[in-house]
């Protein structure tokens, strides 16, 4: 669902612009505020994760695929401010090392799935969580939640493609939210898989009932971090390579020659430059990203967490 330079004009762009910056900017400051800074390694991880499985694109019926937007996961590990501050620091990686979304629309991709998806999705989790208790409780509402945070963000993506006059809004928005309602299955599902996973091995992590105070133990950072290069090293090259939802419906509407690259990135559609196997490159470039990643997302957090004791 990354939108590309092209799809959007420019009033589109600053409003959105505009819109991402000041949710970032009031999740900012929650996480200075909220977020306990023996969490910091953990943002790390989500992105580093997040990042990884951004990249395991899953077929979907009509030759269309998805892949995870993981703003409902980051959200649920950290709160919905830290996730939209590890969702918008995934895009903007994405961004500029890989040219997967455009730099003047990286304020509505920002917007998108790292505000609207994540604290959209946040929200509906925690209205199910509060009336579904217990382990079946929680995956039930994690499951909806990660499904209706791919719909809401498909639908301010709809919202933008028309307010730009790219496409017709009577066409967009069921074209938009048709695929993504399939997609959103595919969300769903690995969001659950991937927190029963955690709720049943580092229940802690997720689980008030079982968090625990100080830092999160170093296995756990080591083992998510080793899935995490695992992900990226030998299941990203093997990814469908059918066009995402947006892509699909730029396709079928008629709008797709309207992508541009503005900025020519180190690594283009995360393949590796000088490496002739694609799927070597791929995997190359997974690895450096997942790396990077996982640093960026530490500092960010080290430098926006409040030490404690700090004023």
């Amino acid at each position: 669902m990354h939108i590309p330079d092209g799809f959007l004009d420019a009033k589109t762009a600053a409003v959105t612009g505009a819109l991402a910056a000041g949710g970032l900017a009031v999740a900012i400051r929650q996480v200075n505020r909220t977020l306990p800074r023996s969490k910091v390694p953990l943002m790390g991880l989500a992105a580093a994760f997040v990042f990884a499985a951004q990249m395991l694109n899953f077929p979907v019926a009509g030759g269309t695929s998805g892949h995870l937007l993981g703003g409902v996961l980051a959200a649920v590990l950290l709160g919905p401010a830290a996730g939209a501050v590890v969702i918008a620091a995934v895009l903007i990686l994405q961004c500029f090392l890989f040219s997967d979304g455009g730099v003047l629309a990286l304020g509505a991709n920002i917007f998108n799935m790292a505000v609207v998806g994540t604290a959209g999705g946040y929200g509906v989790y925690s209205f199910v969580r509060k009336s579904l208790k217990g382990l079946h409780g929680q995956i039930t509402a994690v499951l909806f939640a990660a499904w209706c945070s791919t719909v809401f963000a498909s639908l301010a993506c709809a919202g933008e493609l028309a307010f730009s006059g790219t496409a017709a809004a009577g066409v967009v928005f069921p074209a938009m939210a048709g695929v993504h309602l399939l997609i959103g299955l595919g969300e769903a599902l690995i969001t659950a898989l991937v927190v029963l996973a955690i709720r049943r091995a580092r229940p802690e992590l997720i689980d008030p009932e079982h968090q625990q105070p100080g830092a999160v133990r170093s296995e756990v950072l080591a083992l998510g971090f080793i899935i995490a290069l695992g992900l990226a090293l030998f299941v990203a090259p093997f990814a469908s390579s059918w066009p995402d939802g947006l892509e699909k419906v730029a396709g079928t509407l008629g709008f797709e020659e309207h992508a541009k690259t503005l900025m020519h990135s180190l690594i283009p559609d995360y393949q590796m430059p000088g490496v002739s196997s694609e799927g070597l490159a791929t995997a190359l470039a997974g690895l450096v990203g997942t790396l990077i990643m996982f640093g960026l997302a530490y500092v960010v957090g080290w430098l926006l967490v409040r030490r404690e004791g700090g004023p």
